[in-house]
C-alpha cells in the first residue's frame, strides 16, 4: 500500500468514528440548509476538517477539492477530492447508508488512489491505479451476470432540478423492464463501491460532483468494471454523469442513457 493510499485509509476510518459518535444522536441545531433540499451538518464539517488536515500534514504540497468548501491549490499538480460524509440526508434521518470518499488525482486528472469507507459496516474499499481493487484487504471483481432477469440495478433520484425528471423517469422504465429490481441508496460513493464488489450489477446518476464518484470510478475500473458518462466518454467529468457496470450491464444502460438523455448531453 502506498503512502497516499495508507494517508486516505487512516483519515477516511477517522472521519468515520467521528460520523459514529454522533449517528442518531445528532441535534436539529447541528443540521444547517446549505440550498434548496441540500444540507450540511457539523458532523459533516467536523470529517472535513479531519480529513484535510491529515492530507495537508502528509502532502503539503498537493491540491485539495471537498464538498464543503476545503480547498487548496496546490504546487505538485496532484489534488485530492473529498466527500466527506456521502450520504447526509441519509445520515440526519439516522438511515444506515453513509460513506466518507477520498481520492487522487495525477496532474493530468488521472486517478490514483481511491478509498470508499462505510463506518457503519466498517467496510473499506480501496484501490490503486493499476494495482486493483479491494473491500477489506480482500481482492473484488464487478458482476458477470448477464441476465437481464437477473439484474440488480442502482441509481440516484433527481430531487433538486426537476428539468430532466422526465427523461430520468422514462429511462428509469426502461431499466426496470431489463433487471431484476432497482436500489436508490442515496449514496453514489456506495453505489459504485457496491458495484465493484459484484452487490450491484450497474449504476447510473445524472449530475453528480467529482467528490460524489472520483474513489468509486477507480474502484470499478480496478475491479474490471467499465465507467462512462452518459455519451459513453470516458472522462466522466465532461457532464457529471456516470453510467458503471460490467461488459454486458455498461452497453445495457448506456444505450437507454442515449435514447432518453439526448438533448442533455
Amino acid at each position: 500500500m502506498s503512502r497516499e493510499l495508507e494517508t486516505a485509509v487512516a483519515a477516511a476510518r477517522e472521519a468515520g468514528s467521528i460520523a459514529l459518535r454522533k449517528f442518531g444522536e445528532l441535534d436539529s441545531a447541528e443540521i444547517h440548509p446549505k440550498e434548496y433540499k441540500d444540507f450540511v451538518t457539523e458532523v459533516d464539517q467536523a470529517c472535513e476538517q479531519c480529513i484535510a488536515s491529515a492530507i495537508a500534514r502528509a502532502f503539503p504540497a498537493d491540491g485539495m477539492l471537498c464538498e464543503e468548501g476545503s480547498a487548496a491549490n496546490g504546487r505538485s499538480g496532484r489534488k485530492w477530492i473529498v466527500d466527506p460524509l456521502d450520504g447526509t440526508l441519509n445520515f440526519i434521518h439516522s438511515f444506515p447508508a453513509f460513506s466518507i470518499s477520498i481520492a487522487l488525482n495525477d496532474p493530468h486528472n488521472e486517478l490514483l488512489a481511491g478509498v470508499v469507507y462505510q463506518p457503519v459496516l466498517d467496510e473499506l474499499f480501496t484501490a490503486e491505479k493499476g494495482k486493483g481493487a479491494y473491500l477489506n484487504g480482500k481482492r473484488i471483481r464487478v458482476s458477470v451476470r448477464n441476465n437481464p432477469e437477473h439484474l440488480l440495478v442502482a441509481t440516484g433520484i433527481p430531487f433538486k432540478e426537476y428539468h430532466y425528471l422526465e427523461p430520468y423517469v422514462s429511462m428509469l422504465k426502461d431499466v426496470i423492464h431489463d433487471s431484476a429490481g432497482i436500489r436508490r441508496a442515496g449514496s453514489a460513493a456506495i453505489d459504485l463501491a457496491y458495484t465493484a464488489c459484484g452487490r450491484f450489477d450497474a449504476f447510473w446518476e445524472y449530475k453528480l460532483f467529482p467528490w460524489d464518484y472520483s474513489a468509486g470510478v477507480l474502484l470499478v475500473r480496478e475491479a474490471g468494471g467499465i465507467v462512462t458518462g452518459f455519451g459513453g466518454n470516458s472522462d466522466v467529468n465532461m457532464h457529471h454523469s456516470i453510467i458503471a457496470g460490467n461488459s454486458f450491464t455498461h452497453p445495457l444502460i448506456l444505450e437507454k442513457a442515449k435514447k432518453h438523455f439526448k438533448k442533455h448531453m
